[in-house]
């Protein structure tokens, strides 16, 4: 998975607010949405044991391994717009789904 400038810079935003600047963001599968896999974030001090860490910019993402293999070659971004703002992943056979759409609001795959 490639992680934006952009997603990196906003995950250092939340671990400073929260006061975890050390800690890391872990991506993991949530569940099924119409778009496919529905993807869950929350802050994480450390691996887990067959996590995938990737690091860029400072910032460890962890992928727990449902979610390394279906995001193989997609990419992390933080997408703001008239919709919302929040994380989303580029790339892939979801990225076709329209923001505010079936997963859109959802945080699902799309994660608009």
């Amino acid at each position: 998975m490639i992680i934006t400038e952009k997603a990196a810079e906003r995950a250092k935003e939340i671990l400073a607010d929260e006061g975890k600047a050390a800690w890391g963001i872990r991506i993991f599968i949530a569940g099924e949405s119409c778009c496919g896999p529905s993807y869950g974030m929350n802050l994480q001090e450390e691996k887990m044991p067959d996590d995938e860490v990737i690091e860029k910019d400072g910032i460890k993402v962890y992928l727990d391994k449902e979610a390394s293999t279906s995001l193989a070659g997609r990419g992390l971004d933080y997408y703001v717009g008239e919709d919302g703002e929040g994380f989303m992943f580029t790339g892939g056979p979801s990225s076709s789904c329209e923001p505010g759409g079936c997963c859109g609001s959802s945080g699902g795959s799309c994660g608009h």
